[in-house]
């Protein structure tokens, strides 16, 4: 299951040193946001215990949005080591997300 990072835990939990993390930016009333939300998901099961998988509801946590310019929703920024490694926004497939988190893995 995905965790929630707010701008309280957001330094602590998405980027740890030596960590992959896959961050969805939504919001409640964003239809393309459901529409990635099983995705993500998904990607946390597949995942687990490689890849730290989250969700930041953009409404709630100004500060993460602000700091990172989310602009549209959905984005989905991948870190690694703490670093922006990739970002996508818009929807997007498990498969093509799957890619993704692999080269960051790799």
């Amino acid at each position: 299951m995905a965790l929630e990072f707010t701008d309280a835990n957001f330094q602590e939990k998405a980027l740890a040193p030596e960590t992959v993390t896959v961050i969805d930016f939504w919001a409640e009333w964003c239809g393309p946001c459901r529409m990635v939300a099983p995705v993500i998901e998904e990607i946390a099961k597949e995942y687990e215990g490689k890849v730290v998988v989250g969700k930041v509801d953009v409404d709630n946590n100004y500060q993460i949005s602000m700091k990172y310019g989310i602009r549209s929703i959905p984005t989905i920024m991948i870190f690694k080591n703490g670093e922006l490694f990739d970002r996508h926004v818009g929807t997007i497939s498990k498969a093509a997300l799957a890619e993704k988190v692999e080269k960051a893995l790799s």
